[in-house]
């Protein structure tokens, strides 16, 4: 079966002195009949020259839906007087939202009915097919998904009171959500529901004011809007709206509940107002105007505001403010910056602040005492370090909603070790040294045993010298002796880590004999704050070379087979993936590109797209500089496909996504057909879906198994057909 062959119909760019003419850029035209007859073609195409795989693509789906409790339980959160909790029920896509009041002894819900044990590990409990009493259904999304090829909920928020629930719904992909409003005591809905919203909500304490936000034209969640939840919708009020296109808004209480923020923020500057959510009619006050290219984030804590910010520091540090005067000549210092170490976030506690940080590539958490009635006045404690395990690994911050608790929730998870919830009770930890409980380790169906896989951290050196981060795993019998395909992953943009977390999934690649690598790339924020500006803007390419780099050193040490490397990545990854494509295409054995940023330069000059103006810190603005314009040019990876012989590709696209256009990954498969005839190039695009593919999780286990019966056949290790 032949490629399906777009019609050409040539357009010029020109820009800076230089042309470009695209024969395709028709296809962004949705409207056109044609486009619509191409998009199902290429699916047809893509189904009838994978078709000797579907017996492949059926094993993994059984093999991954084989490893998954499809029937589980969440560890429950206590919030105020309420346990909150998700059920999966097997046959069911979505998660069904619960809670249960608190009982006089406390006890926990997930906990398996008869055990009173409110600290349990629950990792080796069978799958929870009770319900607990008076166990209450906030939100089930199967039920929203009904008649619906697509779901997404947006926001999850209860009123304080724990009367209401605010909720928010996408039915197609495009990320412009409806807010609906159910009320929990009475039962049903309340209020008519306000369509054309965008992410982020907040309640104010007399569970009767909303605060939302709404998109404009391009996506981008620009107002932020005041209602009562039981008014007609054209008594909402407009409280901030957002002129600079480089800024988006959002809103959200402090931890403590004190305030309603709402926050606007570019790439590389912030600033918050904020308005008591026990007086929401008040007038916003601003806490410290914008400055450019500083950043902050606010939280509050006893009379003050604490302000995480790159004000004075590259890597951040935590300042301090009285609330009734929070501009930055009152700022002090209570946690400063110390070289090397990326301080990421605060969780705020009443006893104890939760500092999250990265070094060398790596994330923890350490545990800061506060005294009873702080002052804010100098630098806090160092605090105590979270001890972890094996390297390379990972930690993150779990739900903690409760400003009062002594005990923090958070995860951990390595390339090898499923993903792990632990409760650390900080007081005791910080004093004695208490160890943290473990509540839950994500269960792993069919025997899984962590001991018998491997994961290491190795190095690469850049071109110009720098050393990148590669993390590695495998099974303990697959040898790295230079035998073993491998599949290396890479995203390297907006400051945006790429974890070594544990994968079910992966599973059907390594117990094949694959290894698998991440390639900590520049543009990310695993090694801080300037390995992220060290591959944006004008040094964009360094991302490119470090993953080469990455891959060289792979193959070059004889750790994995250099003729069947296959790369992955997807968005701005995707990207990474055309570029490299077009820099050394005889590296790579196969490359796999998911909602590719491809057609980055024709993006960024469009200045009605989504993904243009609010980018242009991360990305420049090629049309007026004329410098940013020849770094984009030079990498492009539309701009830059050449006759040369290409890796088999596969392209996927959503015809719904408002953050990179279908019609890039379209197009750029048209011109790597022309440019090597001789090349695999598929197209695979979600019709119904948006920037993340399906939202059901079985058609996303369905979506996973095509692509690595892909890889694997690219790896040669498919079974012959």
């Amino acid at each position: 079966m032949a490629p399906p062959v777009a019609k050409a119909k040539p357009v010029v760019h020109e820009a800076h002195g230089d042309r470009r003419v695209d024969d395709f850029a028709w296809i962004r035209d949705r409207d056109d009949p044609d486009v619509l007859a191409l998009l199902q073609a290429e699916n047809a195409y893509t189904e009838a020259v994978t078709a000797p795989l579907d017996g492949l693509r059926t094993a993994l789906f059984d093999e991954i839906r084989s490893r998954v409790v499809e029937t589980d339980l969440s560890v429950a959160t206590r919030k105020d007087g309420w346990w909150y909790f998700g059920r999966t029920v097997e046959g069911l896509d979505y998660p069904i939202f619960c809670r249960v009041p608190v009982d006089g002894a406390g006890r926990d819900p997930s906990v398996p009915l008869g055990s009173d044990a409110a600290d349990a590990d629950l990792s080796a409990a069978p799958p929870p097919l009770e319900h607990w009493p008076d166990e209450e259904v906030l939100l089930d999304e199967n039920a929203l998904a009904e008649g619906h090829p697509y779901l997404s909920v947006g926001d999850l928020e209860v009123s304080p009171g724990h009367r209401l629930l605010a909720y928010t719904v996408d039915r197609s992909g495009d990320e412009r959500y409806a807010l609906h409003v159910r009320d929990l005591a009475a039962g049903g809905e309340t209020g008519p529901v306000v369509e054309d919203v965008s992410y982020g909500v907040a309640w104010a304490d007399d569970e009767r004011t909303l605060f939302y936000t709404r998109p404009d034209h391009a996506n981008r969640p620009y107002q932020v809007w005041r209602r009562r939840i039981d008014g007609p919708l054209s008594e909402d009020e407009l409280v901030l709206e957002e002129p600079d296109e480089r800024f988006t808004v959002g809103v959200r209480r402090t931890k403590d509940g004190a305030y309603v923020v709402v926050e606007s923020h570019s790439k590389v500057t912030s600033e918050a107002h904020v308005v008591p959510a026990g007086r929401p009619t008040e007038a916003l006050r601003l806490t410290a105007a914008r400055r450019q290219d500083v950043e902050y984030l606010l939280e509050h804590h006893g009379g003050h505001f604490l302000f995480l910010t790159n004000d004075d520091a590259v890597d951040f540090r935590l300042m301090a403010a009285p609330e009734q005067s929070p501009g930055r000549e009152h700022w002090r210092e209570v946690v400063p910056e110390r070289a090397g170490v990326r301080l990421q976030g605060v969780d705020v506690f009443r006893r104890h602040l939760a500092c999250y940080e990265r070094v060398d590539g790596s994330a923890r958490i350490r545990i800061v005492p506060l005294p009873d009635a702080p002052s804010w006045e100098g630098p806090l404690p160092a605090g105590e370090l979270v001890p972890g395990a094996e390297q390379p690994s990972t930690f993150w911050g779990g739900d903690n909603p409760e400003f009062d608790s002594a005990v923090l929730r958070y995860e951990y998870s390595s390339l090898v070790t499923p993903r792990t919830v632990f409760d650390l009770d900080m007081a005791a930890f910080v004093s004695s040294g208490r160890e943290p409980v473990r509540r839950k380790r994500q269960r792993v169906l069919g025997g899984y045993d962590p001991g018998a896989y491997r994961t290491e951290r190795r190095w690469a050196t850049a071109s110009d010298g720098t050393r990148v981060p590669i993390s590695l795993v495998r099974r303990a019998d697959t040898p790295l002796d230079g035998s073993a395909p491998c599949l290396l992953y890479g995203y390297g943009a907006y400051e945006i880590s790429i974890d070594p977390v544990f994968s079910s999934i992966r599973l059907s690649l390594l117990d094949r004999g694959a290894v698998f690598a991440i390639a900590h790339v520049r543009g990310g924020g695993e090694m801080g704050r300037r390995w992220y500006e060290d591959g944006k803007l004008l040094a964009k390419p360094h991302t490119f070379t470090d993953f080469l780099a990455c891959g060289d050193v792979l193959v070059g040490e004889c750790v994995v087979d250099g003729a069947r490397l296959v790369a992955r990545g997807g968005s701005a990854g995707g990207l990474l993936m055309g570029a490299v494509a077009n820099l050394a295409p005889e590296r790579f054995r196969a490359v796999v590109a998911e909602v590719p940023f491809v057609d980055c330069l024709t993006t960024m000059l469009d200045e009605s797209l989504p993904l243009t103006v609010t980018e242009y810190e991360e990305w420049g603005n090629p049309g007026a500089d004329a410098e940013v314009y020849a770094v984009m040019r030079s990498y492009s990876p539309y701009d830059n496909v050449h006759p040369a012989r290409y890796p088999d590709v596969l392209a996927t696209a959503g015809l719904e996504d408002p953050r990179v256009g279908y019609w890039e990954p379209a197009k750029w498969v048209q011109r790597l057909r022309r440019a090597d005839p001789e090349a695999q190039v598929l197209l695979k695009t979600e019709l119904q879906a948006g920037h993340g593919g399906p939202s059901g999780r079985y058609d996303a286990w369905r979506d996973e198994a095509f692509v690595i019966a892909f890889v694997l056949r690219a790896m040669e290790l498919a079974p012959a057909t």
